[in-house]
C-alpha cells in the first residue's frame, strides 16, 4: 500500500508555508510564498487554494495519497465547523475556509489556530515531547499562544484559549487590528516593533533601517536582526522594550497557570533569538513567583517554522483517526 500523507499549511501574515508529510518520513516536500492579505475573501481564497493544488502537484506523491489538508490560522476559529471567526492580519472575518477551500482541492480541510497546531508539533515532535502542561508562544505579525494542559491541547469553551496576543496590557494604548486599545500584540508583536522603529526615525533619531523607509521597503525580522548585530541603536531599544513586555506578560500567564516549560517561536523571534531569548528570560525571572519560575524551563522552538506543519499530523488523527 502506498504511504499516505497530508497537506500540511501554515498561514502566516506575510507567507504562506506548506509541505506533504508524514510521520515516517517527516516532510518531502516544502512551498513557500508570499501571502495574499486584506485583498478580500474572495482573492485571499482563490490564491491560497492555487497555493495547495500547486504543493499538492509539485510535491509528486500523487493526490490518492493525501488524506486531508491542515491549516494553521492566525487568528479565532470554530474548527468543528471550518469557519474563521476573525483573522485581523489576513482582513478576514466569520469566513467558512474550509468548504471553500475542499470545493477547490476536493480534499478533506481541517483548521486550528496557528499557535496551537504550532503546539500540536513541538507537543508530537519538538522539544515538548513527554511534558505535560507547555505554554507556546509565537511572536511575529502578532502573538499567538498555545496550551498543552495535562498532555493535551487546551482549546476552552469555543475554540479561544491561548489568544494571548489579544490580552489588554496597556490602558490607552496603541490600535490592535481586532479592533482595541492596548493588547499585547498591538505593544510588542513584529508589527508593534517596526511601527515604534519607524516613529522613531521619523523623529529624527539615526538608525541603518532609514534607508528600508525612504525606498518605501518592509522592514522584516532579518533586517531587524542586521540592524542589532550591527549595534544599531534605535532597533535594540525598540526590541528590548519588546523583550522586556514578553516577559513580563508571559510571567503573570505562568503565574496562573504554573507550566513547566514556556516555548518561543515565531518569525521575529526566530531571527532574532539570540537576542531576544535571554531579554525574555531576564524579565519573565523578575517578574515571575519564584515558586512558579522555578520549574520551568524557558527555550526556543527547535521546529521553528516546521512547528506547525508537523501539528497538522496529530490533528489529522484527532479527526480521521489516521495514524500517518
Amino acid at each position: 500500500m502506498a504511504s499516505k500523507y497530508i497537506a500540511s499549511v501554515d498561514i502566516g501574515g506575510t507567507k504562506i508555508l506548506g509541505a506533504i508529510l508524514n510521520t515516517e518520513e517527516g516532510i518531502v516536500y516544502r512551498y513557500k510564498r508570499p501571502s495574499v492579505a486584506n485583498a478580500g475573501d474572495q482573492a485571499f481564497i482563490m490564491d491560497l487554494a492555487d497555493f495547495i493544488n500547486q504543493l499538492m502537484e509539485d510535491s509528486g506523491v500523487g493526490e490518492d495519497n493525501i488524506a486531508g489538508i491542515t491549516l494553521g490560522v492566525p487568528g479565532s476559529v470554530d474548527i468543528e465547523n471550518g469557519i474563521i471567526g476573525m483573522a485581523p492580519n489576513l482582513g478576514l472575518v466569520n469566513f467558512p475556509i474550509a468548504d471553500e477551500l475542499k470545493r477547490r482541492t476536493h480534499h478533506e480541510v481541517f483548521i486550528e489556530n496557528d499557535v496551537n497546531i504550532a503546539a500540536l508539533g513541538i507537543h508530537n515532535f519538538g522539544v515538548a515531547q513527554g511534558r505535560k502542561n507547555v505554554l507556546v508562544v509565537f511572536v511575529g505579525t502578532g502573538i499567538g499562544g498555545g496550551m498543552i494542559i495535562d498532555g493535551k491541547l487546551y482549546r476552552g469553551a469555543s475554540s479561544m484559549a491561548g489568544e494571548i496576543g489579544h490580552m489588554h496590557i496597556r490602558t490607552n494604548g496603541p490600535l490592535c487590528g481586532c479592533g482595541k486599545h492596548g493588547c499585547f500584540e498591538a505593544v510588542a508583536s513584529r508589527t508593534a516593533i517596526v511601527r515604534d522603529i519607524t516613529t522613531l526615525i521619523k523623529k529624527g533619531k539615526s538608525s541603518v533601517l532609514k534607508e528600508k523607509l525612504d525606498q518605501g521597503k518592509p522592514i522584516k525580522s532579518k533586517a531587524i536582526s542586521s540592524a542589532i548585530e550591527g549595534g544599531d541603536k534605535v532597533a535594540k531599544k525598540v526590541m528590548s522594550h519588546a523583550c522586556e513586555v514578553i516577559g513580563t506578560t508571559v510571567a503573570s500567564i505562568n503565574n496562573l497557570m504554573n507550566f513547566e516549560m514556556v516555548v518561543f517561536g515565531g518569525g521575529v523571534l526566530e531571527a532574532n533569538e539570540n537576542y531576544m531569548l535571554p531579554k525574555i528570560k531576564k524579565s519573565f525571572l523578575q517578574h515571575s513567583l519564584p515558586d512558579a519560575a522555578k520549574v520551568v524551563d524557558v527555550v526556543g522552538t527547535r521546529l521553528r517554522d516546521d512547528a506547525p506543519l508537523y501539528g497538522g499530523i496529530p490533528l489529522i488523527k484527532e479527526y480521521l483517526g489516521i495514524d500517518l
